[in-house]
């Protein structure tokens, strides 16, 4: 290939490979591009030819890189993503669209409270999805994604939410915080009442116990398999509830929920915000991690 052709390369067929590279098919390629998967296949068989080299292997089900393919995307990603930053620097242009995923819970109580500051940061309209675990992160195609774990995620741009700090809390009326006509009612024992479980990753009451040295409490009789449908029972007087302190800040502020031991449950994990370069840029990924994170 002589430096006129190389010169001639439509940059449409080259951000056509890129797509079809890093999600392995020229169908989701063609999604992601609003094209169609002839027109993908067409480009990509044009650079081809203009290349004068093969950049996929074609079977039936499926596409792989050939050595040359594999070697070369590496430099096309960074050609391209620096074009991208250089545009954005330059004139402002940035995506004016960002999809969101996380857990139900997390949207509901750490996103949507942020949704106003988010949009006005980033500029773009923002679009909520919710995490389905059976789906898999390969179908996955949101430029931003929450999920709790230790921070060893393979993307470009990770940032945590903020420290995972866990205590026991429950509704007012339930430990006798609440006036009962003319005074207030009489006060309980937290560590008597009923206790309410969450399934997931987050440490749970025997890992309390363990730390602050108390009798092994209730067994739970109420589970639940979100935190905020925990979140809810708690609220509505069920039980005891240990609870994520950000994940309840406004519910302790506003004075649904009581604080019931000064003693914290530190975790080594928590939610993390995690976006890969191509799917935002460098700008969007510094605006919308500094309004969604608190550390």
């Amino acid at each position: 290939m002589d430096k006129s052709g190389f010169d001639q390369m439509p940059l449409e067929w080259v951000r056509a490979f890129e797509a079809a590279a890093r999600l392995g098919s020229f169908t989701a390629a063609a999604q992601e591009s609003g094209l169609t998967q002839s027109a993908i296949s067409q480009r990509i068989g044009h650079l081809e030819a203009r290349l004068g080299t093969q950049l996929f292997i074609r079977q039936a089900r499926q596409i792989t890189l050939t050595a040359e393919g594999e070697a070369w995307l590496p430099h096309v990603q960074a050609a391209l993503m620096g074009l991208r930053d250089s545009t954005e620097a330059l004139f402002g242009v940035s995506r004016n669209r960002l999809t969101l995923s996380a857990s139900a819970s997390v949207n509901e109580l750490w996103v949507v409270p942020r949704m106003a500051a988010l949009a006005q940061v980033s500029g773009a309209q923002i679009s909520l999805s919710t995490m389905v675990v059976s789906s898999g992160e390969a179908l996955d195609e949101a430029a931003l994604r929450i999920r709790y774990g230790s921070g060893d995620w393979p993307v470009h741009y990770a940032r945590p939410l903020y420290e995972e700090r866990m205590s026991p809390v429950a509704a007012p009326s339930l430990v006798g915080q609440e006036p009962v006509g003319k005074g207030l009612a009489k006060q309980v024992r937290w560590q008597d009442l009923p206790r309410l479980s969450v399934s997931g990753p987050r440490p749970g009451w025997r890992r309390w116990c363990e730390q602050t040295g108390t009798a092994t409490t209730p067994v739970p009789q109420l589970r639940f398999d979100t935190f905020a449908t925990g979140l809810a029972a708690a609220r509505a007087g069920h039980g005891v509830l240990l609870a994520s302190l950000p994940l309840v800040a406004s519910d302790l502020a506003a004075g649904r929920l009581v604080r019931l031991s000064d003693e914290v449950l530190h975790h080594h994990e928590t939610y993390w915000l995690l976006a890969a370069r191509e799917r935002l840029s460098r700008r969007q990924w510094q605006e919308v991690s500094g309004c969604l994170a608190q550390i």
